[in-house]
């Protein structure tokens, strides 16, 4: 038997066999949806439907122009809506490709190397340097140990090390050591697997606020066909009037009151704002991402890789007995090894290039090396300078400081700086040496590291705050780490433990620690120093911290929902927390009815990122991050998000002034043309006279996407009972004038019914695009922002168009001639002014009341 195994036991076939029956395969069996069960679902809903009945009355009333225009819109809404979808559903499909293909295994008595898909729990197999952990392990050799770096799963700063006994997760990159290790989790239920899981969760759960708002307004217009058609038909029925010219009629009114090209119009809208947003380095995955980006009100960014460099950085050094920053610095270079690229020696390599201290480092004839083990806790060094041979230490600062020749003062300073570097969350190296006949170490002092922020994160968070939008710090972290970095970019230091706000508290633990262990040292050490004191009541509390992480006690008193929800909202960040945590935090903040955007770059980030209103990929992220994420980032920093926030508001500025436009317009029509027909028997327009207002209203109104507006300093989202309200008064007030125009020509005028049409006709069009102008802007409109040219030019030219094809007749309708088309665009005019003035009003004391009922 293998001299590594002789006290080990790997698994027989046979109980592979067993194990694989009952586990199954390694791997992440993920049901998906086939793809045309996802497309048939874009012709399934309230304005799917609207657009499909019209179509098909279309047809059966030989209205083929027509079937032909409406099915070619539902078609393109559909494949583009089912694309946006199947590029989000690739966030699974990238993370299980993660997973290692072989691994070396012990079975039946030998070594053998085997797919990863067919590692079973119990497994015994070897890792060694540049493996990726095949499944979640625990290791079994206690005299060896392993440099792990799991940043992309746990969103640690650092390469960890990990001894016999404790466990790695699956994905886990081995960057030093070889040891042995047991199976203990896989496929599904490894942590990995798990992260895969909520991205699915968050797949299925995820229908945007844009969404909703279509499916609301459908609702809203389906109900008011519905009843229009009703009162028509049965109107007619007792008038005996002809059932298949009421039909026919109500294809009609069916076809001007469905929003046909909106779900296309405010798709372009957004496509536009997503071409802006990409050469401001934004890539959107996820269109209606921009609309949740405009609206968002919290942020919770990663730290690491997101607000800081994710490199580590020297701080302000520590020295003893009168020696440099060079000199500390100069005997940590030659106890590291620039080969290594370790990412704790790297910043002091950056130090001795930057104070040309190369030559002196070269100059020293190196002679034994010994590397850093989690037992000794420090690296060793021996060279010889200038014909001396001197011993350096480099590690644990208690370490060092034990092994060195350091008077009680100057120890007492040491552990109070130790203290210091501590509460920062710093990563602290002591530094000593000897010459050869020495028996102690002189200590030299301390090189503090840390993961600094960006140079733009302050300045980004300033403005997001500025935009009205809280930003909250979430990392795998410490509380000390975290604070540091928090008080560094005025986030605030009001820092909360995941397993606090989840009712898994350790407070109580921890501070009943404390007190014993402050208790007990003084008890043994009546003469300890107080800073020597606080180090080792510190350390103590530490590792009773460590050990509750992974035991919590029974008993623990948890939270209700309501309360963890306040915490949440008030704090402003969140340490040692795990991906379901990251999942957690955003859930619980989208139940408060808050809009939730989340940046990341690690595998860790990708489930937060999936479930999040706006899951913000940044620059570097891995596969997994970018496919689960809304926007992908380019560049380095959040800037860009400010940016992308500007631009996002701008865009649901734009859908907001077209929706409201949409709804009013069918309001004025279906309701004038209903009342018209019941009251007064008479048919305000033709069939044909629908389709060409049709084209003539919405070809031209794409143009709303590069329009001008005004750019809102508070999130903003869609507010329906303010947009029915406003839109419906607005329709309204065309219905009036619409009626009074009817009174004049049928009334007083006594004027033929296709003159009466053909007028009626004019009016609808050049009327209709003024009430884009109504609402695009929630203020007078003559004041800025003024329409784009390209806006102003579209509507205009369609109007136009309009007004020739009502003068001119061209065999569509009866002509009016040039004096009435222009006593229409007058009487258009004058009205338009009127709405303005009704849009006001109706803001006004809609927001007065809003306002007044949320202060009471």
């Amino acid at each position: 038997m293998n001299k590594e195994t002789d006290t080990l036991k790997g698994l027989t076939s046979q109980e592979v066999q067993e194990k694989l029956e009952h586990y199954g395969y390694n791997q992440l069996n993920e049901k998906e949806e086939s793809w045309y069960k996802r497309l048939f679902k874009r012709f399934w809903g309230p304005i799917p439907w609207m657009i499909e009945i019209a179509a098909l009355l279309s047809y059966f009333a030989h209205k083929y122009e027509d079937f032909i225009i409406i099915m070619i819109l539902l078609f393109v809404n559909a494949f583009v809506d089912f694309f946006q979808e199947s590029k989000a559903l690739s966030a699974i499909s990238v993370l299980k490709q993660k997973l290692q293909h072989h691994a070396l295994v012990f079975r039946d008595d030998h070594w053998q190397t085997v797919e990863a898909k067919e590692l079973v729990p119990d497994d015994l197999i070897k890792v060694k340097i540049g493996d990726i952990a095949p499944a979640d392990l625990k290791l079994l050799d206690n005299e060896e140990f392993l440099l792990v770096d799991q940043s992309a799963l746990t969103g640690e700063s650092l390469p960890v090390t990990k001894k016999g006994g404790e466990e790695i997760y699956a994905n886990a990159v081995i960057k030093q050591g070889e040891m042995l290790a047991r199976v203990t989790n896989t496929g599904s239920n490894t942590y990995f697997g798990k992260t895969v899981g909520l991205v699915a969760k968050a797949q299925h759960e995820q229908k945007s606020h844009f969404q909703k708002m279509v499916l609301n307004v459908g609702n809203f217009l389906i109900a008011l066909t519905i009843v229009m058609i009703l009162v028509i038909l049965g109107v007619g029925y007792f008038r005996d009037e002809s059932m298949s010219e009421l039909l026919i009629f109500s294809l009609v009114l069916t076809i001007s009151a469905i929003p046909v090209a909106m779900p296309a119009v405010l798709t372009v809208t957004m496509a536009v704002g997503a071409r802006v947003l990409a050469k401001k380095k934004a890539i959107v995955s996820r269109l209606s991402a921009i609309e949740e980006l405009a609206g968002m009100d919290i942020l919770c960014s990663d730290k690491t890789g997101t607000l800081t460099k994710n490199e580590m950085s020297l701080s302000q050094p520590f020295t003893l007995h009168g020696f440099t920053a060079n000199e500390l610095y100069y005997y940590a270079a030659l106890a590291s090894i620039k080969e290594n690229e370790d990412p704790i020696e790297k910043p002091i390599f950056a130090y001795i290039d930057d104070h040309h201290l190369n030559d002196k480092l070269y100059n020293a004839e190196f002679i034994k090396h010994i590397p850093f083990d989690p037992v000794r806790k420090r690296i060793e060094a021996t060279y010889k300078i200038d014909d001396n041979t001197i011993n350096i230490i480099k590690g644990a600062p208690q370490v060092i400081l034990s092994l060195s020749d350091i008077s009680g003062h100057a120890r007492d300073a040491v552990e109070e700086q130790i203290h210091q570097y501590a509460l920062k969350g710093f990563r602290t190296l002591g530094v000593a040496f000897k010459n050869n006949e020495d028996e102690k170490y002189t200590f030299v002092g301390m090189v503090p590291l840390y993961d600094p922020p960006r140079d733009d994160s302050l300045d980004a968070i300033a403005q997001a705050l500025d935009q009205g939008i809280t930003v909250k710090i979430v990392t795998g972290d410490n509380i000390a780490v975290a604070q540091y970095i928090s008080s560094i970019l005025r986030i605030g230091e009001d820092i909360e433990n995941i397993r606090d706000l989840k009712g898994e508290s350790t407070k109580e633990y921890l501070y009943l620690s404390e007190l014993l262990s402050r208790s007990f040292i003084k008890v043994l050490e009546p003469k300890i120093s107080n800073a020597k004191l606080e180090h080792l009541v510190q350390t103590v509390v530490n590792d009773v911290k460590d050990q509750l992480h992974h035991q919590l006690p029974a008993g623990t008193v948890q939270k209700h929902e309501s309360e963890i929800i306040s915490l949440i909202e008030s704090a402003n960040g969140f340490a040692e927390v795990f991906p379901e945590d990251k999942y957690f935090i955003v859930e619980e903040l989208q139940k408060a009815n808050h809009i939730v955007g989340m940046t990341g770059d690690g595998v860790n980030d990708a489930p937060a990122l999936k479930k999040a209103d706006c899951g913000i990929a940044v620059s570097n992220a891995t596969d997994a991050a970018r496919a689960a994420a809304d926007i992908v980032l380019t560049v380095p920093g959040l800037s860009v998000i400010v940016d992308a926030i500007k631009q996002a508001r701008i865009t649901f500025e734009r859908m907001k002034s077209y929706t409201i436009f949409r709804i009013a317009e069918t309001i004025r029509i279906i309701l004038f043309m209903t009342l018209a027909i019941v009251a007064f028997q008479f048919y305000p327009v033709t069939a044909l006279m629908i389709i060409v207002l049709a084209l003539l209203n919405d070809i031209p109104i794409l143009a709303i996407a590069y329009d001008n507006t005004k750019i809102q300093k508070k999130p903003i989202r869609w507010d329906m009972k303010e947009l029915l309200v406003l839109s419906s008064w607005l329709g309204i007030a065309g219905v009036l004038s619409s009626f009074l125009l009817f009174w004049y020509t049928v009334t007083v005028l006594k004027l033929p019914l296709e003159l009466v049409q053909s007028i009626f006709f004019a009016k609808l069009v050049v009327a209709g695009h003024g009430t884009i102008y109504n609402t695009r802007t929630d203020t007078w409109f003559f004041k800025k922002p003024y329409p784009s040219l390209t806006l102003f030019g579209a509507t205009f030219l369609s109007r136009i168009v309009g007004t020739i094809i009502a003068v001119y007749g061209f065999g569509l309708m009866e002509p009016i001639g040039w004096e009435w088309a222009l006593g229409m665009w007058a009487y258009a005019m004058a009205w338009f002014v009127f709405n303005d003035m009704v849009k006001l009003s109706v803001l006004d004391f809609y927001r007065k009341k809003t306002f007044h009922s949320s202060h009471t």
